[in-house]
């Protein structure tokens, strides 16, 4: 039986990356042309989007409401959420000594000048604390645009439900049969991933194949090849240390859908289902996935602290700045970590972390715009190290509130 599973989720696999090929083949034979067939990527995307806040407000309240160790989902939370911060400071350190070896922007080739005073309105902390984490009526919970109002609204619901009964009481089996409801859709929107996700390719490649010029190209030829660095070197060594040999050889053999399903939507929130099976295969406690993949779409952002340290390199350079010095690398891992935690976790949610930057280092507002383009073009990679890598977070958290023999217990459970 295993071994049939197995076998019906590489085919799966293998018709997800061709789907993918074939849409990229089409994006780069037709060009703009290709772009007709976006409605069909657009379909499949607004499946998955449906489905996402459901599933986070079950989801959660479901893992929640089934504990009854309080101090377990203490654990699991801190441990979350030093773990995106570490991950995205290696990101980062990563970054810096990149751009010490490579220059990003051609000397002289573009000509910027800083006025003498510059000023970007840029809302308060205390609003977009207020605006983050909460919403103002109940209906705007259930829009994936305020995903961290939903994981704490769930939170709170799901400890609710653990103070008055658990999994045991009436709402308690009703969360959990949802849950499974919901799993079993997503199931059947997956079905349709290779065709949406190769129309969705199609269109991106036929619409920014053309981009790769100049200043975005030598950007984009460091940044690339970086991510994959990042991804090929030190994904193996956060799940030695979650797993071991075992712990690596699951995270290759499971992660590749994930990478493939959040490079071509460049979206953490549509590649949420794939994640939360990729843990399953894994063997990650359904508790733990539940609470920390949710969590990562809006806070664990390797890929763009990466990618936001490169945009603040960029404008420095244009702008004859050199981009040295402990004090701006401090301020820039600083920015780098803060926008990405403001992320939405869907396309184009970088512009506020974008706005952030230009505000935060006093560029002029025409510098928006610059860097906005350089985020639309390394989304994808960007993306691919931000999903993919809540899988490997979850793997951690795991080691550390199960013990280093997780991965063998989770085996010996289910023979």
């Amino acid at each position: 039986m295993t071994e049939k599973v197995s076998k019906k989720r590489d085919l799966s696999l293998l018709l997800l990356i061709g789907g993918i090929v074939l849409g990229a083949i089409i994006g780069l034979v037709f060009g703009e042309k290709a772009t007709v067939l976006k409605p069909l990527g657009d379909i499949f995307l607004n499946l998955m989007f449906t489905i996402v806040a459901p599933m986070v407000l079950v989801s959660i309240s479901t893992a929640v409401g089934n504990m009854i160790d309080m101090k377990r989902l203490g654990k699991i939370l801190t441990w979350t959420m030093l773990i995106f911060v570490v991950t995205g400071l290696f990101a980062g350190i990563v970054s810096f000594g990149t751009l010490n070896i490579f220059n990003i922007v051609d000397p002289g080739s573009m000509n910027f000048e800083m006025a003498a005073e510059q000023g970007v309105e840029i809302k308060s902390a205390g609003d977009m604390v207020v605006e983050t984490l909460t919403v103002s009526d109940f209906p705007e919970i259930l829009s994936r645009k305020n995903m961290l109002a939903i994981i704490v609204f769930s939170i709170m619901l799901g400890l609710a439900v653990s103070k008055n009964g658990g999994k045991d009481s009436l709402v308690g089996k009703l969360l959990n049969n949802l849950n499974n409801v919901i799993m079993t859709i997503i199931s059947f929107i997956m079905k349709l991933a290779p065709i949406g996700l190769g129309a969705y390719f199609a269109n991106l490649v036929g619409e920014f194949g053309p981009e790769l010029i100049g200043n975005y190209g030598r950007l984009l030829a460091v940044y690339y090849p970086l991510i994959i660095i990042y991804v090929v070197i030190f994904f193996p060594l956060y799940a030695y240390f979650a797993g071991g040999k075992i712990g690596v050889r699951r995270m290759s053999k499971n992660i590749i859908k994930p990478m493939v399903t959040s490079f071509a939507t460049q979206s953490s929130v549509a590649t949420l289902p794939v994640n939360k099976n990729a843990c399953n295969n894994i063997g990650v406690s359904e508790d733990i996935s539940d609470i920390i993949l949710p969590l990562g779409c809006t806070m664990h952002m390797d890929g763009s602290v990466i990618s936001s340290i490169f945009k603040i390199a960029f404008l420095f350079g244009i702008y004859g700045i050199p981009y040295t010095g402990i004090d701006v690398y401090a301020k820039s891992m600083m920015v780098a970590i803060l926008s990405a935690f403001v992320l939405s976790g869907a396309p184009g949610g970088g512009l506020v972390g974008e706005m952030l930057i230009v505000s935060l280092f006093n560029f002029p507002p025409e510098s928006f715009p610059i860097i906005a383009t350089i985020g639309f073009l390394v989304d994808p990679a960007a993306t691919m190290a931000n999903a993919s890598g809540d899988t490997i977070a979850s793997m951690m958290v795991t080691r550390i509130v199960e013990g280093k023999n997780w991965i063998r217990k989770k085996d010996v459970a289910s023979e």
